[in-house]
Order: C-alpha cells, then sequence, then structure tokens
C-alpha cells in the first residue's frame, strides 16, 4: 500500500511555511507564532531528555562542593582545638607557676608570723627583764644616794667645822677643859699645821685616843707628794702620792686571809662598788637567802675565824653576799673613807689648803694602820 501523497498543486502545509504573527489589538493576549510554539515545544522535549543529567551533574558538584567545605571546615576546627589546647596547656603551666608562687609566700607568711611573733615574745622577756632590773638599779641608787649624803653631811661637818688648824670644840668636849688644853712642855701652840691639834675621837671610825694632845709634824716628803698629787687629783696608782698609800695602808689593811676574795674587795672598794649592809635575814624570803648568801653569820668570809657577823658585803652588782666580822668590816670601812675623801678632792668639793687636806688624809691613813692592827668599835 503506497502512502498517500500530497496533492499538486495545493500550497505547502502551514508547518513548513512560517508566517509570522502579529498582535493588532493590544487590548487581546499575547499570541506566539506557530513556529515559536513548534520550537519551544521541541526545546522542551530536548530538556526532557537532557534534565536527568543535568540533576545528576548539579548533585555532583553540590556533593564535591559540600566535601570541601566540610574539608576545610575539619582544618579549620582542627587548627583551632590545636589552639586551644596550646593555649590551655600555657594557662595549665601558669597556674601552676602561680599556685607553687602562692605556697611559696603563705609559707614565708608562716614562717614570718612565727619568727614575729618569737621577736615579740623574746622583747617582753627583755622588757621585762630590763624593766626589774631598773627598778633593782633605782632601789639601789637611792640606797647609795642616802648614804652618800650621810657621807657628804658628815665629812662636810668634819671637814669645814673641825679642821686641824681649827678644830670645832663642841665635836672635842676635851678641848674646853682649859687643864687640858695646855700644850706640852716642849711645844708651843701655833695655828701651823706641824703644831695643831688632832681630834682625841677619830668621828668616823670611833678610836678613843688619849685625852692629851698629839705633837704632829708633817713629812716633807709625803707632803710634796701630796701637793704634786693634788695639783691634778687622779685615782691612778701609778703616782707617788697614791702609789705609796696603796703600798702602806690600803694593801696591808685589805690582806685578808682568804686571798682570793681579798683581791675582789679590794678591786670594789677601788671601783667603787661594794656595799656593806646589816644582816637582816629574817626579812628575806628563806629561799632566797639559801641562793644568794655565800657564808654562815658565825664564819667571817674574809678571815675564816669563827665570829658573830653583823654585817654582809656584796660585790658589785652580783647576788652573792659575804658575811664579815666587825674587825674585818672596820678594815674595809676605814679603807672606804680614805677613798671616799680622796675622791671629794678629786671632784672639787673639799674647799680647803693643801695643809688641811693632807693632815685629814693622815688622820684616814691612821685609821687604816689601826684597823690593820686589830682595833676597831665595839658594837652596841
Amino acid at each position: 500500500m503506497c502512502p498517500p501523497q500530497p496533492d499538486q498543486g495545493l500550497p505547502p502545509p502551514l508547518a513548513a511555511v512560517p508566517v509570522p504573527w502579529k498582535s493588532t489589538d493590544p487590548c487581546q493576549g499575547h499570541r506566539e507564532s506557530p513556529g515559536a510554539l513548534v520550537e519551544t515545544s521541541a526545546g522542551e522535549e530536548a530538556q526532557g531528555q537532557e534534565g536527568p543529567a543535568a540533576t545528576q551533574l548539579d548533585v555532583l558538584r553540590l556533593r564535591s562542593s559540600s566535601m570541601e567545605i566540610r574539608e576545610k571546615g575539619s582544618e579549620f576546627l582542627k587548627e583551632e582545638l590545636h589552639r586551644a589546647q596550646k593555649e590551655l596547656k600555657l594557662k595549665d603551666e601558669e597556674c601552676e607557676r602561680l599556685s607553687k608562687v602562692r605556697e611559696q609566700l603563705e609559707q614565708e607568711l608562716e614562717e614570718l608570723t612565727a619568727s614575729l611573733f618569737e621577736e615579740a615574745h623574746k622583747m617582753v622577756r627583755e622588757a621585762n627583764m630590763k624593766q626589774a632590773a631598773s627598778e633593782k638599779q633605782l632601789k639601789e641608787a637611792r640606797g647609795k644616794i642616802d648614804m652618800l649624803q650621810a657621807e657628804v653631811t658628815a665629812l662636810k661637818t668634819l671637814v669645814i667645822t673641825s679642821t686641824p688648824a681649827s678644830p670645832n670644840r663642841e665635836l672635842h668636849p676635851q678641848l674646853l677643859s682649859p687643864t687640858k688644853a695646855g700644850p706640852r712642855k716642849g711645844h708651843s701652840r701655833h695655828k701651823s699645821t706641824s703644831s695643831a691639834l688632832c681630834p682625841a675621837v677619830c668621828p668616823a671610825a670611833g678610836h678613843t685616843l688619849t685625852p692629851d694632845r698629839e705633837g704632829k709634824e708633817v713629812d716633807t716628803i709625803l707632803f710634796a707628794e701630796f701637793q704634786a698629787w693634788r695639783e691634778a687629783p687622779t685615782l691612778d696608782k701609778t703616782c707617788p702620792f697614791l702609789e705609796r698609800v696603796h703600798r702602806e695602808d690600803v694593801g696591808p689593811c685589805l690582806d685578808f686571809t682568804m686571798q682570793e676574795l681579798s683581791t675582789l674587795v679590794r678591786a670594789a672598794v677601788e671601783d667603787n662598788t661594794l656595799t656593806i649592809e646589816p644582816v637582816a635575814s629574817q626579812t628575806l624570803p628563806a629561799v632566797k637567802v639559801a641562793e644568794v648568801e655565800c657564808s654562815s653569820t658565825n664564819t667571817c668570809a674574809l678571815s675564816g675565824l669563827t665570829r658573830t657577823c653583823r654585817h654582809r658585803i656584796r660585790l658589785g652588782d652580783s647576788e652573792s653576799h659575804y658575811y664579815i666580822s666587825p674587825s674585818s668590816r672596820a678594815r674595809i670601812t676605814a679603807v672606804c673613807n680614805f677613798f671616799t675623801y680622796i675622791r671629794y678632792i678629786q671632784q672639787g668639793l673639799v674647799r680647803q689648803d693643801a695643809e688641811p687636806m693632807f693632815w685629814e688624809i693622815m688622820r684616814l691613813r691612821k685609821e687604816m694602820s689601826l684597823a690593820k692592827l686589830g682595833f676597831f668599835p665595839q658594837e652596841a
């Protein structure tokens, strides 16, 4: 069967001859030409055939893009994580260092606090000890002041109102008797030192001499040594005047049986640090007496003889006490009186001429000699 043949002489079909369409009426809807419709339908068919491949390509592109983004994000996160771990490690190290510093500071603070408390306790303890020592020294100083004031009063009365050149007749009643006041045969009474009267009673030591007056004559060598010393008074034992007194009077007077204690007593007397006080054991606690007493009340610590001791001595700031007999006390007192007088001369407290001073020193030397020989006032 043959296909139908187109009619000859007829125009071609519409699809074969494109005819342009123009819109004549603007109010009518938009119309496309038949050719455009044919092309559109052909394009749709082509798009229908190419659609699955394009979609698949887009999916692949999206997947590759998402993988790239994921990889980049993963790398970024890893970098951030590594950075954060590094910073955390640094912070941990810093925290550990600060912890060690804090522990060290706490330890130092504890040690400092402990040392401060210990130092505070030590300061309080030292302050209490110093206060006790100061109170003790104040008490001793007041006692020494009272003693020195009494000595000054007695010395002023002695060297001012009763000098060898002008004796005080009220202190020496024997001078009031005209029968006993006359000069001895062969001696004329003058106001010179060589023939002045000597007191019959030594007030400091209480030595009672004969009622008759004694003749006196100045030793020129001793007086020259005294005048040289008086020009520049000193307590240095190397000067001729004091060297003689130490050799002839002070040394023998303080030479006791107990040599070691005698040396300490002599040094304390020369330094003016010896204290003599009466025995009053009933006023002291029994425990304290047992601690500080170094001898018995029935034995003299200097002579070693069994004697009733009514006084005791203390050397310097020592708490040790030594009981002494009346004879030992008289010997120590005689030497102390001599040193007291020459100290007053050195300090300028004695306002006299050279001769009265010289005879007063000779009287004090005489007291030391008598005490050394065993003469001392009898205590009541």
